[in-house]
C-alpha cells in the first residue's frame, strides 16, 4: 500500500469510527448485538480494511468486542463492573470540577450558565424521546465547559473516552431512555455544581460532581438488562 493509500485509509477509518461511535453512545445498537463488517462495508461504500480499523479503535474505547472466529459485538458489562466504572469516573470528574472551581474565568461562567438555562428549559418538553436525546447533547456540553475550565488537556482528553462509555452504558445497559425522567434531578445536580464553581469552592465542586456521577448507576439499574 502506498503512503497516499495508507493516509486515505486512515481518514476513512477515522470517519467510520466517528459514525459508529455516535451510534453506539446514543443507543443505536442494542447491548450484545452483532455488528456486521460486511453490512457496514456495503452501507458506507468502503473496503473492509477501514471498517476493521474503526472497530479496533472502538474496541480500545470499550464499546465493542472483537471475537475471533465470531465477529464484532457491542460490549456487555456486568453490574459490578458498571459500578466500578462509575466509582472511578466519579473521582476523576470530581477532580476536574475542583480544578475548574480554582481556574475558571468569568466568560466561562457565563457560557456554563447559558447551557444550564437551555437544560432547564428542556425539562418542560412534552416528548420524552426528544427530552432524552437533547439532554444527552446538552449534558455533554455542560460537562465539556467544566473540562475547559480546568485548563488541563490531559484531563479533557482522558475524560472524553469515559463520557463515551458512560453514554453507551446509559443508553444500552438499563431502562429505555432513563434520562427522560431524570432531567429535573440531573439539572438540580448541575446547579449545585455550578454554584460551587462560581464560589471558587473546589471541595464543594468535587463532592457535588462525584455525587452526580455516582447517581448515574441508579438510572441504569435494570435486572432485565444488567447481569451480576
Amino acid at each position: 500500500m502506498s503512503l497516499v493509500q495508507s493516509r486515505n485509509t486512515g481518514r476513512m477509518a477515522n470517519s467510520i469510527y466517528e459514525t459508529l461511535r455516535e451510534r453506539l453512545v446514543s443507543g443505536g445498537y442494542a447491548q450484545g448485538s452483532r455488528i456486521s463488517v460486511e453490512a457496514l462495508r456495503t452501507e458506507l461504500s468502503v473496503s473492509k480494511q477501514p471498517v476493521m480499523e474503526a472497530l479496533r479503535l472502538l474496541s480500545a474505547d470499550g464499546l465493542v468486542d472483537i471475537i475471533p472466529q465470531v465477529g464484532c459485538v457491542t460490549s456487555v458489562y456486568p453490574v459490578r463492573e458498571i459500578a466500578d466504572f462509575y466509582d472511578m469516573f466519579a473521582g476523576f470528574e470530581g477532580a476536574i470540577a475542583a480544578a475548574a472551581a480554582e481556574r475558571r474565568v468569568d466568560a466561562q461562567l457565563y457560557e456554563l450558565e447559558e447551557i444550564s438555562i437551555r437544560i432547564g428549559t428542556l425539562r418542560s418538553h412534552p416528548d420524552p424521546d426528544v427530552r432524552a436525546r437533547q439532554y444527552r447533547v446538552l449534558n455533554r456540553d455542560f460537562h465539556a465547559k467544566i473540562h475547559e475550565m480546568s485548563g488541563s488537556r490531559i484531563m479533557v482528553e482522558t475524560s472524553r473516552r469515559m463520557w463515551d462509555l458512560s453514554d453507551f452504558l446509559i443508553n444500552t445497559a438499563g431502562a429505555s431512555q432513563p434520562l427522560a425522567s431524570a432531567t429535573h434531578s440531573r439539572h438540580d445536580d448541575h446547579e449545585e455544581i455550578r454554584r460551587a464553581i462560581i464560589a471558587g469552592d473546589s471541595l464543594g465542586a468535587r463532592e457535588a460532581m462525584a455525587r452526580h456521577i455516582l447517581e448515574t448507576i441508579d438510572l441504569i439499574r435494570n435486572d432485565n438488562k444488567i447481569t451480576d
